[in-house]
């Protein structure tokens, strides 16, 4: 379960720059981190990288798939079956459990805005807060889910984990899949294995001196027995006729 690190250290980041751009103050704590103004943005890399302060209330590059609620849900499910996974999947190989270790992280990252911001920074109930999102990259305009954009959407560290996630698994599906289809395949032939071996019966034969032995070891005995009467017998072998 090592790999969870890798999804602790995303979480961290994913907060950590959160909280840098939209600030935080916690006067027990002695933290007071001013931030950036909603909409405001400054220049990363020229005109193409910016930092971009803004807020929404969807799912990883600000789509919107239905009320809030049952995004928040899904998400803690999906969440939830993905940790589980990786329990179950813990001896598997490491390109798939990095894959899902990203996307958990990813998921867990907004999952927390959604959950905690609206009460943290009051301006909504539990579960209703928006997602912190800050990079944005100019690209040209396209249309998706019959939203034009005119730029990349904003995004944040937490999509850029779950992205990354599931283009590893685009990537390395043969191997990944490979993996586990032979995986499946070895425990099938050793449980035929196993099953033929326990389905062959053992005729045992009562001997005269009231021992039973199995019907194959007697037969050797036969065959050795025999041998030895022609060798002894007179006139049992050429060799003896003399």
């Amino acid at each position: 379960m090592r790999i969870l690190l890798v999804t602790l250290l995303v979480v961290i980041l994913d907060q950590v720059t959160k909280f840098l751009v939209k600030g935080i103050k916690i006067e027990s704590l002695g933290i007071n981190i001013t931030g950036m103004p909603y909409g405001s943005s400054k220049p990363l890399i020229g005109e193409y990288v910016k930092l971009t302060f803004i807020e929404n209330p969807g799912m990883a590059f600000g789509i919107d798939v239905g009320p809030k609620m049952f995004l928040t849900i899904f998400t803690i499910a999906a969440s939830v079956f993905i940790f589980f996974y990786i329990y179950k999947h813990r001896k598997d190989g490491l390109v798939l459990k990095l894959s899902l270790a990203l996307i958990l992280a990813g998921a867990v990252g907004n999952l927390i805005d959604r959950t905690f911001y609206g009460l943290i920074y009051n301006y909504a109930s539990l579960f209703h807060g928006k997602v912190v999102d800050f990079v944005q990259v100019e690209f040209w305009d396209f249309t998706f889910l019959g939203r034009t954009y005119t730029t990349w959407p904003i995004f944040n560290v937490a999509d850029v984990s779950v992205s990354l996630g599931f283009l590893i698994i685009l990537l390395f599906h043969n191997r990944i899949f490979k993996h586990e289809s032979n995986s499946v395949e070895t425990g099938t032939a050793g449980n035929e294995l196993l099953n033929e071996s326990s389905r062959r019966p053992l005729n045992f034969e009562n001997n005269s001196n009231g021992s039973i032995t199995p019907d194959n070891l007697k037969e050797n005995s036969q065959i050795e027995d025999t041998k030895e009467n022609a060798v002894s017998r007179p006139g049992g072998t050429g060799e003896n006729k003399d």
